[in-house]
């Protein structure tokens, strides 16, 4: 087993988890969110740095919650979907009065 700390973007926190492996950037992995429910995370970096003991390299994860997996997110704005940046797009464009 090996001990990673893993800091997570979208709750701001920092917890050591064991894994039989490292997680590459870009795989999914299952955690309990904060309130007991289980979700899904994407891993967005991954790098090592040197313990204060010895010659070992320590790994770490740094995670993000997988978009559209937060349970009560259906009345609040997705800024990782595809409406939400069309949205934004749009909104970018003047007017035919000319303003913005």
């Amino acid at each position: 087993m090996i001990e990673i700390e893993v800091q997570n973007e979208t709750h701001q926190s920092q917890d050591r988890i064991r894994f039989a492996a490292v997680p590459r950037i870009g795989e999914g992995i299952r955690l309990r969110a904060p309130d007991g429910m289980w979700a899904s995370y994407d891993v967005i970096d991954v790098w090592y740095q040197k313990a204060e003991f010895g010659d070992v390299w320590m790994p770490y994860l740094h995670i993000r919650m997988t978009p559209g997996e937060a349970a009560g997110t259906l009345e609040e704005a997705d800024p990782y979907s595809d409406d939400f940046a069309a949205k934004a797009f749009e909104a970018s464009f003047a007017t035919m009065d000319g303003g913005r």
